[in-house]
């Protein structure tokens, strides 16, 4: 009858279905010396791991870190970052030039250009706003054709 309760307990041991209790039993099974002879090819390996439970690791773990020193670190990404900023700004400062600021701000001294400079305006958006307008026109198109053939 025990040797019954070993086999299944062994087979559901190597389904991965066992309890702690069952594998506790295999091992105390298989470490003593009535271990049936069938069964006697799995005794090395339970008293493997029991032999593996009694070692001890003898090296030791080092608990000290390498403490890295973050301010240095800090301090330098502090003035990469404040060295960019000001490169920005002084760049920025010599291409802004009075007469290219004057023509940024659409701003004309020459009435006749400011007039030429308005009608080109006048006509690029009036051109975006036709072709707008036929997108529609093909729209309504469409609405009528489907009135037509679906009759409400």
């Amino acid at each position: 009858m025990e040797l019954d309760r070993i086999e299944n307990i062994l087979e559901k041991y190597f389904q991965g279905e066992t309890t702690i209790a069952e594998e506790k039993e295999l091992k105390d099974y298989f470490s003593s010396p009535n271990v049936a002879q069938h069964l006697e090819q799995y005794q090395p390996m339970f008293g493997y791991f029991s032999q593996v439970k009694q070692q001890k690791s003898t090296q030791e773990i080092p608990l000290q870190t390498k403490k890295r020193n973050v301010a240095w670190l800090s301090i330098a990404a502090s003035a990469v970052v404040l060295l960019g900023i000001g490169t920005y700004f002084f760049a920025s400062e010599k291409d802004t030039a009075p007469a290219v600021a004057q023509s940024e701000l659409g701003t004309y001294d020459n009435p006749e250009e400011a007039l030429a400079a308005t009608q080109k305006a006048l006509a690029l958006l009036s051109n975006n706003v036709n072709v707008g307008i036929e997108s529609v026109q093909y729209i309504n198109e469409y609405e009528q054709s489907k009135n037509k053939i679906f009759k409400q």
